[in-house]
């Protein structure tokens, strides 16, 4: 069986047809209805990202996700991502334990190190010890998990002695993830230490993120880890439509102004419609299309990976709201069924 669901940053990203930006108050109420509704539509799983730039409205995705809890029953809550080498893990333990309780058992922590780094000199960490300071708070979260009093010390953090961290999540233990864009380093770490994976492909053709996913269970089997008991969850772009010229139309546009305003940040080459619709072929990394693609495109990969989890981000850039709920409908209604009853 295999979960299926989303993640959003919740944009604020100004619209390439109008010019005009929805505030972070409408985008947030916006994206609670997303998430209601697909809980509604039997999706099992929906993620908020962590950012702290104007172009996103979620800093801190454990309060949104206790708002989302008050409006669902079933769908699981997670981060994707917490930045944990800006936060400190007892806050963190504490929040997601707190999101636990209030939605029935329900919370995840999805961490890594983020896409960006305003967070770093924002809460007082230094760029250079980008490696240490996740490896170490990674670190404490998984004490903090599994044990009500912590005696710890580390370099970027007080020391704990025999120190209570309460409240206690419902969960034993609290679900943690480890969020990977792609390095085998990362791979290494979340198999040694026996967490889940979830591996980012935004980009190129996924079947050559196969070795990393390799690196990954090799290295939990080392460490002596079930690797059958380790869940892989792949997280890429993707839009439903009705049709599939229909689902690159609504689509292309918004999700090229997003990329090509991070690519003028990092130096990628501006891309086109050309490049846009190559990404939508059943060896890209975009799942934009119809049901029926969408659907063949989601068995493809899981030949190649045999992961547990797929969540899409739908919501990139401007994306109407309206469309948005139109495509987690037809995610949850036309495609989760097929892929449940094809996996079964």
């Amino acid at each position: 069986m295999m979960e299926l669901g989303l993640y959003t940053f919740a944009d604020t990203m100004p619209s390439p047809e109008t010019g005009e930006m929805i505030s972070p108050a409408q985008r947030l109420r916006d994206l609670i209805e997303e998430i209601e509704l697909a809980d509604q539509v039997g999706l099992d799983v929906f993620g908020v990202g962590e950012h702290h730039r104007p172009q996103y409205s979620v800093s801190a995705p454990a309060v949104v996700l206790a708002a989302a809890a008050e409006r669902t029953r079933n769908i699981r809550l997670t981060s994707a991502v917490t930045v944990l080498s800006s936060d400190d893990p007892v806050r963190v333990f504490q929040n997601f334990s707190t999101l636990d309780l209030l939605s029935g058992g329900r919370a995840e922590i999805m961490a890594g190190r983020g896409s960006f780094i305003e967070s770093f000199p924002l809460f007082g960490y230094d760029l250079d010890d980008y490696e240490e300071l996740f490896s170490e708070k990674l670190e404490l979260l998984l004490r903090l998990r599994e044990s009500e009093r912590v005696t710890w010390s580390g370099k970027h953090r007080p020391a704990m002695d025999d120190l209570g961290v309460y409240p206690r999540p419902i969960q034993n233990p609290l679900p943690i993830w480890v969020a990977a864009g792609g390095t085998p380093a990362s791979m290494v770490r979340a198999g040694t230490l026996g967490l889940p994976l979830a591996l980012a492909i935004i980009g190129g053709q996924p079947a050559r993120f196969a070795p990393l996913v390799k690196i990954y269970r090799d290295a939990a089997q080392r460490s002596g880890h079930d690797v059958s008991a380790l869940p892989v969850s792949i997280n890429s772009h993707g839009y439903i439509a009705d049709t599939a010229q229909v689902a690159r139309d609504e689509h292309a546009a918004y999700y090229m102004a997003m990329m090509n305003m991070l690519g003028r940040e990092r130096g990628w080459p501006p891309s086109g419609r050309r490049q846009y619709d190559a990404s939508t072929t059943l060896q890209g990394a975009l799942l934009v299309g119809s049901p029926e693609e969408v659907i063949e495109k989601i068995l493809f990969q899981h030949e190649i990976f045999h992961h547990q989890r797929f969540l899409m981000q739908m919501s990139v850039g401007a994306m109407p709201h309206r469309e948005i709920l139109h495509s987690i409908e037809l995610f949850g209604t036309k495609v989760a069924p097929v892929i449940r009853r094809e996996l079964a």
